[in-house]
């Protein structure tokens, strides 16, 4: 009898819920469009610690890993107790970069709020050089997850 071959998963992907707190609405009593940037940071938090690359582990393996492009497209806005869905999903290149597309979405209804995407680079963190290939850690990493 043959064994089937394990399916791999189609991408990496993180949900993690936020509740909009009062500091984050402006005058119009909506969120503020600068805080769905801090609603991709936590998605990229939560996808760390969910898939075992988080920025302290980057970090003392002798990199960081600014963002040097970042997109977001409004579509509706969130209010005060609103609870919204921060789903990351890493996209795959071979390039040393990491590369992440965003969708927000209301809890209540799935309707999404918010799309974008950040692209972050490796910079040896002693003399902020730009890695052009990608570091062994991550190397391992991807391989770990089966993204070749």
């Amino acid at each position: 009898m043959k064994r089937k071959k394990e399916q791999r998963p189609a991408a990496l992907v993180d949900r993690t819920t936020i509740k909009v707190r009062f500091s984050e609405v402006d005058a119009m009593h909506i969120v503020w469009h600068g805080e769905y940037i801090r609603y991709f940071e936590d998605g990229r938090e939560s996808f760390g610690r969910h898939f075992g690359l988080e920025y302290m582990d980057v970090y003392n393996k002798g990199y960081v890993i600014p963002i040097v492009d970042l997109t977001c497209q409004y579509k509706q806005p969130l209010t005060v107790g609103e609870e919204a869905i921060v789903e990351t999903r890493y996209i795959n290149t071979n390039a040393a970069k990491i590369m992440f597309d965003y969708i927000i979405r209301k809890a209540s209804d799935e309707s999404i709020v918010a799309t974008g995407s950040t692209i972050q680079v490796f910079l040896n963190r002693e003399n902020n050089e730009l890695e052009l290939l990608n570091p062994a850690f991550y190397t391992a990493w991807r391989k770990k997850w089966e993204i070749e």
